[in-house]
């Protein structure tokens, strides 16, 4: 029997006494079954594939990836294979393996081959290839997606686990909406990208595909690993998901800006995304995406194309006829610009950035369409440069702006093509946006890329690590608020957001500085409990975090709805004197909300 490949599917296979042997001849027969040759640039032996499975020996829960088959595309470097970044010529022999995909193997994960891509990274469809364009995994009328396109394919397939693309302006996220999958394009610099072909050095990032969230950032997690001899790499906290949050303010492209192509099917997909946003509690923001669109045409403008041509300089001039056509056209627009259009490229970039600051403030995140509407091999076989620049509407501008995001599936359109959202935030909150998808990822009843295996049911939060502790706030600490960087530097992460057992009266305190409020115990039932958030604290650092609370409030036992009882935020009675009671508004952030009503209503 096909044993859906997600992580814990395996997991769970593995524990039961399944062999990794019978999961490398289900990723065989798979590949056989597809019968798509374009997908894999160089596919391993299974007699190779097998030995090295063998090393792994008896089945260790301790190693995350262990069995766990995955594909890498072939402008990553894989130790004994070759790299050709889709460029027969500039085809060499790596001797060790790339730093994450290094990371991975010693996770136990084993890797099956090298995939196909837009050659030398650059194009977005999945066509610009001298090796054949994959056929896309859900309908083989519609372009695959790239550049990472065999990545893409081979996880919307079912072959394997998860894969490895990389992303400079959405090759980690259009393959993802294209195939019904998950592509997490991660922080710059979390990920090495030590042992990889680049396209975009400065701005581009090593991805990843895979059929889950969950499963898609355990993946990320194994690879965020500071490297300090890649130049870019930067330490990243990748901390466990959190529990989905509430009240968030999601930007959104406006009515003015939004970009659909005449797709009206894909804008009440996208509609319909949002709608489940708003279910979810959250509060929906548009706002014009117009300076984005602006940074957008810088990346192949200027520095950004320049960067690409100094990869391949040397093959243009000596060997000009191995570069795909529309790959050169694109690449040595370089050779006409100069130093000084770099610099005023770089110049631009911040302007423009600056624009789009105050846009952007106040939000917890932006959620756009992965890609604004759907185009077929035909499409682009009558226009190879169109279809790839409108892919790149909601993509290009992420990665010059410094941004994490998670291409998500949602419920199928109405024509039956996949559904996908990106959710975009600041970089190094990745675990942030893992912890947004939930209510897009599970809602409907659909499948797992182009499989017949079911999308799997929320997993129930995991007990927190050992040397944690819980912690619940009520005021200034909550996710958003002036305080919750107390919690977060210290390595604390959202667990959930109870109410307090009907036991609690809710003050807001009087006094100069942040505004805090405190909750006392009653003897007699309140109407309702007070909204909290539940982080997972170090306990190591509780001690420092209780030196900076200032009385009358501290640290005791707080009662949940549920009768349980967790360390918390509680106030002296006799510190009550001279504030506002507020039990009746139920949660700290409806007060200010209040407060901010009044204040705008006032007369000036």
């Amino acid at each position: 029997m096909t044993i859906p490949l997600t992580l814990s599917n395996l997991q769970a296979a593995f524990a039961a006494g399944t062999t990794v042997e019978t999961i490398i001849e289900q990723v065989y027969e798979r590949i056989a079954e597809v019968d798509d040759p374009s997908i894999f640039i160089t596919l391993r032996d299974k007699a190779d594939v097998l030995t090295e499975a063998a090393t792994l020996g008896t089945y260790n829960p301790d190693k995350p990836l262990w069995g766990v088959p995955f594909a890498v595309k072939d402008n990553i470097d894989v130790a004994g294979l070759p790299t050709s970044a889709a460029c027969p010529a500039y085809e060499y022999f790596p001797d060790k393996d790339a730093f994450v995909v290094g990371l991975l193997r010693a996770a136990g994960a084993l890797v099956i081959g090298k995939t196909n891509l837009d050659q030398f990274a650059t194009g977005l469809v999945g066509v610009r290839t001298p090796y054949g364009a994959p056929r896309n995994s859900v309908d083989p009328d519609i372009v695959p997606g790239g550049s990472s396109g065999g990545s893409g394919v081979s996880v919307g397939h079912g072959i394997v686990s998860f894969s490895l693309g990389t992303d400079t302006a959405g090759s980690g996220r259009v393959p993802a909406a294209l195939n019904n999958i998950v592509g997490l394009k991660p922080t710059l610099g979390a990920w090495s990208a030590r042992g990889s072909v680049p396209a975009c050095r400065s701005v581009e990032t090593i991805s990843v595909f895979a059929l889950t969230v969950e499963d898609a950032y355990k993946v990320y997690q194994v690879g965020a690993v500071y490297d300090a001899l890649d130049a870019y790499a930067k330490p990243v906290v990748a901390g466990p998901i959190a529990a989905m949050r509430k009240n968030l303010k999601i930007g959104v492209p406006n009515g003015a800006s939004i970009k659909f192509f005449g797709d009206d099917v894909q804008a009440a997909s996208f509609e319909n995304s949002l709608e489940l946003l708003r279910d979810a509690g959250h509060k929906i923001v548009p706002i014009d995406f117009t300076p984005l669109y602006d940074i957008a045409q810088m990346l192949y403008e200027g520095a950004w194309v320049a960067e690409r041509h100094s990869v391949i300089q040397d093959l243009l001039e000596s060997n000009p006829e191995a570069v795909h056509p529309v790959t050169a056209k694109i690449i040595r627009h370089a050779e006409s610009l100069s130093a000084t259009d770099a610099f005023r490229g770089f110049y631009r970039l911040k302007e423009l950035s600056r624009t789009a600051e105050p846009m952007l403030e106040g939000l917890d995140l932006l959620c756009v369409p992965t890609i604004p509407t759907f185009y077929s091999v035909s499409d682009l076989e009558a226009d190879p440069v169109t279809p790839n620049s409108k892919f790149g509407t909601y993509t290009n501008f992420v990665n010059l702006l410094d941004m994490c995001g998670l291409a998500v599936p949602t419920p199928a359109r109405s024509d039956g093509r996949p559904g996908s959202v990106t959710l975009l935030a600041k970089a190094g909150e990745d675990a942030f946006l893992a912890a947004v998808a939930a209510p897009l990822e599970y809602a409907g009843a659909r499948t797992l890329g182009a499989t017949e295996w079911p999308r799997p049911e929320p997993a129930a939060h995991a007990e927190i690590p050992e040397g944690y502790t819980k912690l619940a706030v009520c005021g200034a600490h909550m996710s958003g608020l002036p305080l919750n960087p107390q919690l977060t530097e210290r390595g604390a992460y959202l667990l959930s957001q109870p109410r307090s057992a009907p036991y609690y009266s809710f003050h807001a305190l009087a006094g100069a500085g942040v505004k805090r409020p405190g909750m006392v115990r009653t003897v007699e039932q309140q109407a309702a409990g007070i909204g909290l958030e539940v982080w997972a604290i170090p306990a190591d650092t509780l001690g420092s975090f209780l030196m900076g609370i200032p009385a009358p409030l501290g640290l005791g036992k707080v009662e949940l709805e549920d009768g349980s009882w967790v360390t918390g935020f509680i106030c002296e009675a006799a510190g009550t004197t001279s504030s506002t009671d507020i039990t009746e508004l139920g949660d700290w952030r409806n007060y200010l909300n209040a407060q901010m009503e009044s204040s705008e209503a006032a007369p000036s």
